[in-house]
This record gives structure tokens, sequence and C-alpha cells, in this order.
């Protein structure tokens, strides 16, 4: 026995003559009034034996030699059961034609004349044994060799036609498969393409091209086939064309607010479109290649709240984006957006690097100018004062000692200055006693040493919230902010404050009763000013490491407020910087 994967249709074809010959035997032994066990039991066998082979045929099973097998039941059961009805005077004596037709199926002209033939021989001897007639035996002889020759050649005609339909069938099947084959290369290839690079232009070329491939794979037809296709990308709040196939110049420069039509509808619905009539959208109408279009499918290119745009095709067919289609277009659009998230991740881990190199940079340069302007300046009047008193001990011991003391006084206020700087550069009590123990120590030192008055209040609830990395972060907010107050607003006081402000989203505030500024005027020259004005930028920045917002508020003569709004989870951050209704 061996099983084969597609049914044979011989065997069906073979199988459904025999149970026509089979109902034809039974009518006429019926009609002859001698339908009964002793005569009709060949034809029992030969039910018997058509079931099983319909079982087979149905299972796509098939014995070995199974078509002379077939041939000899036949063949033989139909000898016997003519033999037993009574020969050429037995109501069933066309008996014969049953091997005939399944050997015209299974062996064609050949097997037909031969199983003629055969039951021609045992006609002939049953004339001669039984009737005693020659000529009837003859004459049905030839008349069984004669439609063995005709059956045979009508088996052979319609065999070829089964085979030629096999065949075809086979092929259809062969490129049906070819071309799920080539889309899952296809599909392969996006997505090694797009993993493979984190370049924005590349990932966006290999989602067009493979979707091309993927939606045609015959290369014959791929360069004539009149499918447009871009991708979109928001940039300022506009669509830009980032990519595109078959888009005039012009229709590159288009722009789209996703305001009306398809463009919203996909965006807002976060759910692909498809759509009829592309030319009459209000928005894509203006696309001059998308005039000749009447089908269009729209992919929203986002991930959770991160929208990027939408990868748009379009074909003058209208019935052309078919499920099987828009399926492979699902998966290449989920796919171009994680190459699209990656891309952008990788960026902004570019940027952020960039940043941080930024941050430090300034951070030494602000070290270098606080070391000139207060330590160093210090240690230079001590050098000069000290040569000054050297000179005064040879003349005015009393006036000597005076200048001493004062030396003195100037060494402990640098020493403290110095200490405070190092502490600021790596405070050990934020690593080994948190944010709150950290923030009062500065503000010990800023007393100590400045003798700036400075109030802080911290809810342990919100720090207890706060990884290290980002307590550090604050910390270092604060002390910028403390120290723009202490150098710039001549304030009496400073005032720290952190507190939760609602679920999830922590607000650090800084006050001082200083001088206040015009936010607006220097902000216009803020690029032309000082190095020692970058305090606003590096808050900016710092609140940025927090996926915080800053802002900061200031009246000339009403002192400064600076506010960050941090949060302390993935979705507080999603709800404070996508608010909705926004």
């Amino acid at each position: 026995m061996r099983k084969f994967e597609t049914p044979y249709m011989a065997d069906w074809f073979a199988i459904s003559l025999r149970w026509i010959m089979l109902v034809g035997l039974i009518v006429s032994l019926g009609l002859g009034q001698k339908l009964s066990i002793a005569i009709s039991w060949p034809l029992g066998l030969l039910i018997v034996w058509n079931l099983v082979m319909t079982a087979l045929a149905s299972l796509n099973v098939r014995m070995s030699q199974h078509r002379r097998i077939s041939i000899l039941f036949d063949l033989g059961l139909s000898g016997i059961f003519f033999w037993i009805q009574g020969g050429l005077h037995g109501p069933a004596f066309w008996a014969g034609l049953l091997p005939i037709l399944t050997s015209s199926i299974y062996f064609e002209l050949s097997g037909a004349v031969i199983a003629a033939f055969l039951f021609s021989l045992l006609v002939i001897y049953t004339g001669l044994q039984v009737d005693g007639n020659l000529s009837i035996a003859a004459t049905v002889a030839i008349t069984l060799v004669a439609l063995g020759f005709i059956f045979g050649f009508l088996g052979k005609r319609m065999i070829i036609r089964i085979r030629q339909n096999r065949s075809t069938f086979l092929d259809s099947e062969e490129k049906s498969r070819a071309i799920q084959t080539e889309r899952m290369r296809a599909i392969y290839e996006l997505t090694s393409a797009i993993s493979s690079t984190l370049n924005y232009k590349r990932v966006l070329e290999s989602a067009l091209d493979m979707s091309a491939t993927a939606l045609n794979p015959n290369p014959e037809r791929l360069t004539s086939d009149p499918l447009v296709s871009m991708v979109m990308l928001f940039n300022g709040g506009k669509l830009h064309v980032g990519s595109a196939r078959r888009l005039t110049s012009a229709d590159m420069r288009v722009t789209f607010d996703a305001a009306e039509g398809v463009l919203k509808k996909a965006l807002d619905e976060g759910e692909p479109v498809i759509l009829k009539d592309v030319g009459y959208d209000p928005e894509l109408g203006r696309v001059i290649a998308l005039r000749t279009c009447t089908s269009g499918y729209c992919f929203p290119l986002r991930s959770g709240f991160n929208v990027y745009g939408v990868l748009l095709f379009a074909h003058p067919n209208p019935d052309y984006f078919n499920s099987e289609r828009c399926n492979l277009l699902d998966i290449i659009g989920r796919q171009s957006v994680i190459a699209i998230q990656n891309a952008r991740l990788y960026q902004d881990l570019v940027e952020e690097k960039e940043r941080m190199v930024e941050v430090h940079e300034e951070a030494r340069k602000k070290l270098a100018r606080d070391l000139h302007d207060g330590p160093t300046q210090s240690v230079a009047a001590i050098a000069m004062r000290l040569n000054i008193t050297r000179r005064m001990m040879t003349k005015d011991i009393k006036l000597a000692g005076e200048e001493l003391t004062k030396l003195e006084e100037l060494a402990h206020r640098t020493t403290k200055e110095i200490r405070h700087m190092l502490f600021t550069l790596r405070p050990l009590i934020l690593e080994s006693q948190g944010l709150t123990a950290a923030v009062q120590a500065m503000a010990d030192k800023m007393k100590e040493t400045y003798n700036q008055k400075m109030v802080v209040s911290i809810e342990e609830r919100v720090t207890i919230q706060l990884e290290m990395g980002k307590q550090g972060v604050i910390f270092y907010i604060i002390e910028e902010a403390v120290n723009n107050a202490r150098k710039h607003a001549v304030a009496e006081s400073i005032a720290v404050g952190l507190r939760q402000m609602e679920a999830g989203i922590a607000l650090l505030e800084i006050f001082d009763n200083g001088v206040g500024f015009d936010i607006k005027a220097m902000s216009q020259t803020y690029d032309k000013r000082a190095n020692s004005s970058l305090g606003m930028v590096n808050l900016r920045e710092r609140a940025e490491l927090v996926n915080g917002l800053f802002q900061i508020d200031s009246i000339p003569g009403q002192g400064t407020k600076v506010r960050v709004y941090i949060p302390l989870t993935e979705e507080a951050a999603d709800r404070l910087h996508h608010p909705r209704g926004k």
C-alpha cells in the first residue's frame, strides 16, 4: 500500500463505471426474474470489491499492481457471473462490458482489446459447451472485440484529457506554491533588510521594494505593474512623502494635514483602510499619480501613542487589494513599524549620547569657570597678600598679624568653596542616604559657604519611587537652579520642594525671591550671551533626562519659579507628554 498526496482520477472513473454496470446487471436479473443468491452472489462480491476500491480511492491509497489486480477481479467475477446466469441465453449476457470498460480506463486501447478477447474466448467456450450454437457465440465475441476497440479508443482519449487536466492542475499548484514561496522570501528579505539597518531611508526603500515584490512575485510583470506606493511620515505636524514609487517630482513635495479623508480615518482608528476612488479623496486627490487609481490600501504606522505616518498603496484595478494581498501588506506594515521604531530609538540614543557629551562638556566648562571665579581668585589673592604680609613684618608686626588673621579667614572660605564644589561634583551622601539627605546637606553647605538661606521640603513617598539614576539627575537640577539663583537673583531665600502632584507624576519646584528677569527678552538674545548664561539650557536638558517637562516663570522684581514635572511610571510619561484632547 502506498499513500499519495493527490487522488487518481482514473480510479474514480473506474469505480463510477463499475457502479453503473452493477446497477444495470442487477436490473437485468430483476427483469429476467432470476435475482437470486445462487446466481447473483458474484455481483455481491463485485459490490464489496467496489466498496473497497472506493475506500482506498478516498484515502488516496493504492495497492501494489493496483490496476492489474482491479482488472483481474473484474474479469474473473464477471466471467463467473456470465457463466452461472445462463451464458448467452441469460438476462445479463452483456456482463463482459464491465472488464472491458475498466480495462479501457486503466490500460486504454490495449487493455480494452485484451479484456474483450479474453471474455470472447469465454463466450465461444460457453456457446460450444452449453448452447451448441457457434455462430451466435462468434457474433457476440466479435461484437465484444469491436466494443473493446471502441471503448479502448474512447478510454485513451479520456485518459489523455485526464492527464492534461492533472498536469494543468499540478502546474497551477506548483505555480501557486512558487508564488507563495516568492512572497515568503520577499517578506523574509524585508525583515532581514530592515533588521540589518537603522537608517530611515533604507528602511523606507526596503519596505516599498519588498511590498511590490510580495504583491506581484512574477518578475516579468513587476516592472509593468502600475502599482503606486508611498511612505508618508510626520514632520512638524504634517505628513511628508519620505519614499515613493511612481510618483512625480511634484507629488514628492506635497504635504498632508491628515485632517480629513482616508488619512484621518486610518490614523484615528489605528486600523488599515481599503478605499475606492482614491483620486476623489479630499487630500490624496492632490497627488497626480493617484488620479488614475480606483482602489487603495492605507496602513497606519503607529505603535501605542507613537504615530509615525502611513503606508499607502494604490492601483488602477478596483479588485486589486483582495484579502490575500491585504494580509501581506499587514505583515509588511507591522514589520515596517518595528523597523521605524527601532530607527527612531537608535536616533534618539545617538542624540542622547551627543547631548550627554555636551552636558558633560558643559559641566567641565562650568567647573573651570567656578574654579576660576572662586578658589583660583582666592588662592591668587592669598599669594598676593602673603607677599604684602612678608614685607609688613619688617615694618609693622601688629599690622602684619592683622593681615595674617584675614588671610586665615580667606583660606578657610576658599577651603569651604572647594569642599562645596567637590560635594556638588560627587555627593557621596546621595548614594548612601538618598536625595533628601543630599539636598539638605547642600542647603547646609550653602549656608556655611555663602551664607545663603535655603529651605528644603521633600516628600519621602516620592523619593522611594525614584531609582538612584533619576535621584542623581534631580539633585543636579536643584544644584543648577540654586546656584543660578545665588549668583544672579540676589535672593534672600531659596525654597526647594518635591511633592507628588497626582498619581504617577511628581513636581519639583525651586522658588527664589530675587530680582527676577524678563524671560522673553532674555530668550531673544540667549545665543549671544556669555557661557555663564547657559543655566536654563542645562536645566531643560537635565529635565529631559528624566523624561520630564520643564517650566520657568519669572517677573522682574518678583523672583523666579522653576518647575519640573517628573513622571514616575511609563503610563504617567505617556499621559504627561500626550494629554488627552490635544
